[in-house]
């Protein structure tokens, strides 16, 4: 019997997905500690997929791992996004593709 070994967090619905394959999945249920440590790992994992890729499935990977880092840490869609309109009020967006070179005295 052979194996492959991931250590990796993984979506909710994968070890059913795996049985289903006929294999058997091994996993465990982290702490809060392990999980935000796990949750980071595969946030720089997925940005690094979508960056390799340039896909909106990889693109939309990253933003469910956001979002579970959101549920973490307690704060809602809401109140995220009126943190990011918030920001985008004051600061503006990226819509104009402005590229900061340098910053001179006066």
């Amino acid at each position: 019997m052979g194996s492959i070994v991931y250590n990796k967090l993984i979506r909710d619905k994968i070890p059913q997905i795996i049985e289903n394959a006929g294999k058997i999945p091994v996993v465990e249920t982290l702490d809060s500690e392990t999980y935000k440590r796990f949750l980071d790992a595969k946030l720089e994992e997925e940005l690094q997929e979508y960056l390799s890729s340039d896909k909106a499935e990889e693109l939309a990977d990253l933003v469910e791992v956001v979002y579970a880092i959101l549920k973490y840490k307690g704060i809602d869609l809401e109140t995220f996004e009126d943190i990011r309109l918030k920001k985008a009020t004051e600061r503006g967006g990226f819509e104009k593709r402005l590229l900061l070179k340098e910053v001179l005295d006066k």
